[in-house]
């Protein structure tokens, strides 16, 4: 599979996923390149918390809840600021107040869930010949949210998967898709999103596509799924894995625009090309002679709530994108102008 490989693995401060008496670093991409890409023998395993190189960090910033937060000058701090905010277009320059938190992984708990995650990676690369597929994705969810996860793991209750388009489970966007998990990610009281960068092993995926009540791979050949093969935008742990092939590493607090969903509108109107115009029904017409009948169906769906004013226009188009896809969209329309 085309998958994108993560900029984090070329940095050597990420803890490494080795055993405690290994001393190799164990390959677990889909691109074959190690995660902590340099021979650093230290192991997230062999002692109360994963190490990080840089600037030693200040215990009093040591929360109760296990984060430990880092400053600017600190590699990861750097390094995830700048792949973070790089991907996030003109929406970067509105994006403020800036917060990266470190799981500390303290504690017997923390410590088997760790243990755990690389007993299925070791598990995995067996399963799919030597290649776990182990990425990076974002996750959103509120801070109570967040707060349960880090203390008790992840739950069916609140599953940051809220909209179910793709089945039962969470779903992550790749490390260079921030936007698409900063749209999920609800404002609290004083206007901070928050957004949990995760390890995740993926093994081998399969398309899900929308509308899918899937709770678990469809066959034992599969292990997760994905919105699309080459070029996924999300990633989709079934919710009998996400406490064993999701491990949240660090958090991420800031301010966005309040209106996230009217700031991206206007940027897209900025953005519009000169195109053909084709009405909705015009456009859902056109599709049904290529989509299932249960995509046409919840498109239909999501524009019904248009229409009743439950989803702005820009929900609309996000979400007839996710179902139809790009590809599709833009032979319909071109297809369109040449009956005209």
């Amino acid at each position: 599979m085309a998958y994108n490989q993560n900029q984090y693995n070329n940095f050597p401060f990420l803890p490494s996923l080795q055993t405690q008496d290994s001393d190799k670093a164990q390959t677990a991409t889909s691109n074959s390149t190690s995660l902590d890409a340099t021979n650093d023998h230290e192991s997230v395993l062999s002692d109360c918390e994963s190490s990080v190189s840089g600037p030693t960090f200040d215990q009093s910033f040591l929360f109760n809840n296990g984060l430990i937060r880092l400053f600017p000058g600190d590699k990861a701090h750097d390094v995830i600021m700048k792949r973070f905010l790089s991907n996030l277009a003109a929406l970067a320059a509105h994006t403020k107040d800036l917060t990266i938190q470190k799981n500390g992984f303290l504690g017997v708990t923390w410590q088997a869930r760790l243990q755990a995650f690389q007993i299925f990676v070791k598990a995995m690369e067996k399963k799919c010949g030597g290649d776990a597929n182990v990425k990076y994705a974002w996750c959103p969810a509120n801070r109570d949210e967040i707060c349960k996860i880090v203390e008790h793991g992840f739950s069916h209750c609140g599953l940051p998967g809220k909209d179910g388009l793709y089945g039962c489970g969470i779903y992550l966007s790749p490390d260079d898709s921030p936007m698409e998990s900063v749209k999920n990610a609800a404002a609290d009281e004083n206007g901070f999103r928050y957004l949990m960068l995760c390890r995740v092993i993926l093994g081998k995926a399969e398309v899900v596509q929308p509308g899918s009540k899937q709770c678990h791979p469809s066959s034992d050949e599969f292990d997760s799924g994905v919105d699309d093969l080459y070029s996924p935008k999300k990633y989709i742990l079934w919710s009998t894995h996400m406490n064993t092939h999701i491990l949240p590493e660090f958090i991420l607090s800031f301010k966005a625009p309040s209106s996230l969903t009217d700031f991206l509108g206007k940027q897209d109107k900025l953005k519009m090309p000169t195109s053909p115009w084709i009405s909705f029904p015009a456009l859902i017409s056109a599709l049904s002679k290529f989509l299932s009948p249960t995509c046409i169906d919840l498109i239909q769906k999501h524009y019904k709530d248009h229409r009743d004013k439950k989803l702005s226009r820009h929900e609309l188009i996000q979400f007839v994108r996710q179902i139809a896809g790009d590809k599709l969209l833009i032979a319909v329309i071109k297809s369109s102008r040449t009956k005209v």
